[in-house]
């Protein structure tokens, strides 16, 4: 079979989602989708507002033929370990044949040069790198700084190279490619153009980003009008959750607050954790009584609220207590299985035997510290969503569906 893969976290599953798999189909002549799919939290650092099974479901409906769970320590991260993690999984596997990722550029040949800079990291890129850091640049910004200055000092001339380094799935895109590099990789990329409203857009539009369907739903009691704006599937998803099952974050204040009282030595432990940032976030959490104010409260022209975000959710959820900076520079040790359809079961079959990690689909009794780590966020998530249960991983099979 001809396999194409997607990795992406449907928070919630939008019009542009659709799309994206459609072209995929399309531009790979594939015969079926793989997706490697974040689990309960996602990378900029927040609760999935549906849970992962719920998630699994309505992209089983829309095309995709097998969804994957990117292990947490890799979903919780930065958008480099989120790559590799999921390249490195899909590479495993040994039946992907392509890869195709959303980007603001329809050119993936643009991004090659920049992803590869990025793999060999020369030492004027790295100096460049360094100053900008710094000047009190975020990591991101610097990054990109780094890179425009490299290019331009080595005479190679990318068109719009602000306008690309400044979008997110173009950003994601060069990761992507980076990790592929990096594990020499055989699967081939493709990159579909981005449509509809951006990213970080709150606005309804006839596509409305993840973004701004989540706006909507925590500002508004009733979800009538995403009728339209989002697939069928993903509005009957969360009108049968209902409003009062969504995750809350600010339910995750008090038992940090509880946590860095009784803890606080162990805080420093998280790897994202630099410069003594950890005095500034526990001063903000301590003070406020609500999250978003404990946030704005720490977000500096160095580190972004995304950045802050993880580190809460990582701070909650007790990463502290595993070795993070080990396991994310792993490859994904196993495959968890949350669902499937009547083609992703051939999928299955054909992975059991070609793939060089074994094969979830039940929790085992033995436990590495990856698979560890996952069912406590799902703990953990049970504490911010109503509808989930302590143990929902030791209850839930995987989504089967024609």
């Amino acid at each position: 079979m001809n396999i194409s893969a997607i990795i992406a976290e449907y928070n919630p599953f939008h019009k542009g989602h659709l799309y994206h798999i459609k072209k995929t189909k399309e531009l790979t002549n594939c015969d079926a989708i793989i997706c490697v799919m974040s689990g309960n939290f996602v990378q900029r650092g927040m609760p999935a507002i549906l849970d992962k099974w719920c998630r699994t479901e309505v992209a089983l409906k829309n095309g995709i033929d097998l969804v994957i769970e990117l292990p947490l320590v890799y979903s919780l991260s930065s958008a480099e370990f989120f790559s590799f993690g999921s390249i490195s999984l899909l590479n495993s596997l040994n039946v992907v044949n392509s890869l195709s990722f959303g980007s603001e550029t329809e050119d993936i040949e643009i991004l090659k040069p920049i992803a590869k800079l990025l793999v060999e990291e020369p030492y004027l890129y790295k100096k460049a790198l360094d100053y900008h850091l710094q000047k009190g640049l975020s990591f991101p910004k610097a990054r990109s700084e780094a890179i425009k200055n490299y290019l331009q000092d080595n005479n190679t001339n990318i068109y719009n190279i602000d306008e690309i380094l400044n979008s997110s799935n173009n950003i994601l895109g060069i990761e992507y490619l980076k990790s592929l590099i990096r594990i020499n990789s055989n699967i081939s990329p493709f990159s579909v153009k981005r449509i509809g409203e951006s990213y970080n857009s709150e606005s309804l539009g006839d596509i409305t980003s993840a973004t701004g369907i989540r706006k909507y739903i925590f500002s508004n009691s009733s979800l009538e009008d995403l009728k339209d704006k989002v697939p069928i599937d993903t509005y009957n998803s969360l009108i049968n959750y209902g409003t009062e099952n969504f995750p809350n974050i600010n339910d995750s204040l008090y038992y940090l607050k509880y946590k860095l009282l009784s803890m606080k030595d162990e805080f420093s432990k998280i790897p994202d954790i630099k410069e003594g940032l950890e005095n500034k976030i526990i001063n903000s959490i301590l003070k406020n009584n609500n999250f978003n104010d404990a946030l704005m409260d720490t977000k500096s022209k160095r580190y972004t609220l995304t950045r802050i975000n993880r580190i809460l959710m990582q701070l909650f959820i007790g990463f502290e207590q595993y070795n993070i900076e080990y396991m994310r520079k792993s490859h994904t040790p196993y495959a968890r299985v949350l669902g499937f359809t009547s083609k992703g079961q051939k999928i299955l079959k054909d992975m059991k035997l070609k793939s060089e990690i074994p094969i979830v689909t039940k929790i085992p009794k033995c436990k590495n510290e990856f698979l560890e780590l996952d069912l406590k966020g799902t703990s953990f998530y049970s504490l911010l969503n109503k509808k989930v249960r302590f143990n929902e991983d030791y209850y839930k099979k995987p989504i089967i569906l024609p």
